[in-house]
């Protein structure tokens, strides 16, 4: 086939199951419980081809607007051409799994609620916003001239 142009066109790797992870999904997929307005990440699941996601929403982050008993209603956002749509699309439990982009965040918050009461508490001001990677520190070699080992080139001889 030179160009196929199916609906599943470009996803031999994308849809297909991991080393040694193939056979039946784990019940804890199905266990799983999500509401409204929880944050999801998308993944097809080549085990389950029924409500199965169109591949450009693999790998995408989205909210839960609908939940029925055996899918999930997901809002979300798809860039065409310079403009940004919020497109619903319904989900299989298989393809959906609760997203941790916020897992960092939240941590954060916690941790600047916990600087902010400590400061309130010893009166010393406190920033709270995020420093972006400071150079290393400077340090000083100590040595001795005795122990430098100077490195050259061999000289080069014409043999004939």
């Amino acid at each position: 086939m030179t160009n196929p142009q199916g609906v599943r066109r470009g996803t031999r790797y994308m849809f297909s199951r991991p080393f040694r992870k193939h056979g039946t999904i784990p019940l804890s997929t199905y266990m799983t419980i999500y509401k409204r307005g929880d944050l999801v990440s998308i993944k097809g699941n080549g085990a389950q081809q029924k409500g199965m996601p169109h591949k450009y929403y693999h790998g995408k982050t989205g909210r839960v607007f609908n939940v029925t008993q055996k899918a999930i209603g997901v809002l979300v956002s798809k860039r065409v051409r310079g403009r940004i749509f919020a497109k619903r699309v319904h989900l299989r439990l298989e393809h959906v799994k609760p997203s941790k982009s916020r897992e960092d965040y939240l941590k954060r918050l916690a941790e600047n609620k916990k600087k902010r009461e400590e400061a309130k508490l010893t009166g010393v001001k406190v920033n709270l916003k995020r420093q972006p990677q400071q150079p290393k520190g400077e340090e000083i070699v100590k040595y001795k001239p005795e122990d430098v080992v100077r490195l050259e080139p061999i000289p080069y001889e014409f043999m004939f």
